[in-house]
């Protein structure tokens, strides 16, 4: 039945549904570490070991064993099929739910891949095209005036489409694109009254837009010369792959930052966020060219409690830092809001005063609701009535929006003081101009729901499970291991079976996290497994050593039993057959020489 429903409208139930706020309106959610704890509600238990992981958006009990995604967790909880779970959470997040017909779901599915494939391919020819190519000139040119080093642009693979109405037309045909594909992915668009196509992005400076996994899914691109009428950036539309709202530029590069520093920085621009990334500032992301959408603060709470606004300098800046404002008020994420001194913006206040300079503004950013406070007094004569009831009202508007009774009551008093003003006369008006939300009623005091016995699987060895937990808690290791291991090495099936998995997926370019992983196992055993290793916390210290020597110890041991089977040849063989014998001799030759290699890898 899980088939019916489109793969994308799946995504989109489950980016809409944080794992956090989902389980919190069933559970009462303790922060501990990366982690929200609660006691179990599949077990009886006096020491809360369920935990909930917002960045993987897994749960899973350290005590029952039981562990899964959202889905999981509301299919679990209310004894509900897999479809009813998905219908819940879809309307939950006031989304339409889709099935598809029978035999489409792989055709889609297939759509997306080539559509990958061709926006891989154009973004190595258009970074081709900047770096190499004479008609790179103009942008090269550019991004020497704008002081943007040789390491920017391979980091973040930027890119020149050249100014020809057909040159990206050209290059599909040449690959062997379809064009009516290449169209759906908005990279060329339909001429009106002929036949033919012509490309959505001429004479610009490609910036390749990824998801989290690092993918190319669409593209920026800047102006650099030429009409002034023309828009400064055109984006990709809206395409099977690309859903603006959803996505944040730079949060593949920026995930482990993200998680190190506890708080993002939200900079305007792609620009900034590459000099800020080059300076070492790596924590740093930015919206599509506009304001922040409620699924990318969702999104965002994966990896940090707090964000830092730090938008131009300019009208237009502070505006836009403002238009971001409703979602993330309500996202429960902490604001706050630095500023850099006119006319500069992030990129040039870095190149003129330094990373450190800029770092300092950073920890010197005010709270939000001091900023806009200071802000609304800056626009409003404070001396008249009508000014402090716009400010008031302003304040109000924006405080109900957080839902949160506290947040709303330090407004309220430093509203007041500002404005002279005697207390409870600011909590009347803020009371007649905001409401506080109500959350769904928590159900702490129900009655447990017990799991059911199932068949018990051996646990794995250290090795093997150290290793199942580095290559799902660490995307940027396990593109190394799918290269250097071979799953066949592990002894433990369904370790053996999940790996194997996930570097399958690594190598062919498909892999989206642990969430979609789990709806493909079939096993619950399994599917435990794989919680339990993504939600436990204890620190893993030396992953890449780790890793290295796991991996080494691994094939170590497939190259002994490799030898010990060599061995048995060599007894079962007939002295006489001289040809046998020397194949065995070079087997035993190059298994031996291949453990002589990986001593200088394996420590253990």
């Amino acid at each position: 039945m899980a088939g019916l429903i489109p793969p994308h409208k799946l995504e989109e139930i489950r980016a809409a549904s944080d794992i956090v706020e989902v389980v919190r309106a069933y559970l009462p959610l303790k922060k501990a570490g990366a982690n929200f704890t609660a006691l179990c509600p599949f077990h009886h238990e006096k020491t809360p070991s369920f935990h909930v992981n917002p960045q993987r958006q897994i749960f899973h009990c350290f005590g029952c064993q039981k562990g899964g995604d959202v889905f999981t967790f509301v299919q679990e909880y209310d004894r509900l099929t897999f479809i009813e779970a998905v219908r819940r959470l879809a309307e939950r997040a006031h989304i339409a739910l889709e099935f598809l017909e029978a035999g489409r779901e792989g055709a889609e599915r297939g759509v997306r891949e080539r559509l990958r494939e061709i926006h891989e391919q154009l973004a190595r020819h258009w970074h081709s095209l900047l770096i190499e190519s004479p008609a790179g000139a103009p942008a090269r040119d550019y991004l020497a005036r704008r002081a943007v080093s040789p390491e920017a642009i391979e980091r973040f693979r930027l890119g020149y489409a050249p100014p020809p109405w057909n040159d990206t037309v050209h290059w599909a045909r040449r690959c062997g694109f379809d064009p009516a594909l290449v169209e759906q992915g908005g990279l060329i668009l339909r001429r009106d009254h002929t036949e033919g196509y012509y490309g959505r992005f001429r004479g610009r400076l490609m910036f390749p837009i990824a998801d989290e996994q690092g993918r190319v899914i669409g593209f920026s691109g800047r102006i650099i010369e030429g009409d002034e009428k023309s828009a400064k950036y055109v984006n990709s539309p809206e395409t099977p792959l690309f859903t603006k709202g959803r996505v944040i530029f730079g949060l593949d590069k920026a995930r482990r930052a993200l998680l190190d520093a506890g708080h993002a920085v939200i900079c305007e621009g792609q620009l900034d966020l590459i000099t800020c990334h080059l300076a070492g500032i790596e924590n740093v992301v930015a919206p599509q060219g506009t304001a922040l959408t409620a699924e990318q603060c969702r999104i965002l709470k994966r990896y940090v409690d707090e964000v830092i606004l730090c938008f131009d300098s300019d009208a237009a800046g502070q505006q836009a830092a403002m238009r971001s404002l409703a979602d993330l008020l309500g996202s429960g994420l902490a604001i706050r809001v630095a500023t850099v001194p006119a006319p500069h913006d992030p990129d040039s206040y870095i190149k003129e005063q330094g990373a450190a300079a800029f770092q300092a503004r950073l920890q010197e950013a005010t709270g939000f609701f001091d900023f806009l406070l200071a802000r609304l007094c800056a626009s409003n004569d404070v001396r008249t009535d009508r000014g402090r009831v716009n400010i008031v009202r302003a304040m109000a508007g924006n405080a109900g929006l957080t839902g949160n009774a506290v947040t709303i009551d330090a407004v309220i008093r430093r509203t007041a003081e500002q404005l002279g003003l005697q207390m409870e006369a600011v909590r009347r008006d803020f009371r007649r101009w905001s409401s506080l939300p109500s959350r769904a009623a928590q159900s702490a005091e129900s009655s447990p729901i017990e799991v059911r016995d199932e068949v018990a699987v051996p646990r794995p060895g250290v090795a093997e499970y150290w290793l199942l937990r580095i290559l799902l808690t660490d995307d940027d290791l396990a593109p190394w291991a799918a290269e250097h291991l071979d799953p066949e090495w592990i002894e433990h099936p369904q370790v053996r079976e999940i790996v194997r998995r996930q570097l399958a997926a690594i190598l062919d370019d498909t892999w989206q996290g642990v969430p979609h992983l789990l709806a493909e196992l079939p096993d619950p055993a399994t599917r435990r497994l794989v919680t339990e290793a993504a939600a436990e916390q204890k620190e893993i210290q030396n992953r890449v050593k780790q890793l290295m020597d796991i991996v080494a110890r691994l094939e170590t041991r497939h190259l002994d039993a490799a030898l010990l089977e060599v061995n048995r040849g060599f007894a079962n063989t007939d002295p006489g057959d001289v040809e046998a014998l020397a194949a065995l001799t070079r087997r035993a030759d190059a298994l031996r020489q291949r453990k002589a290699e990986l001593r200088s890898i394996y420590t253990g």
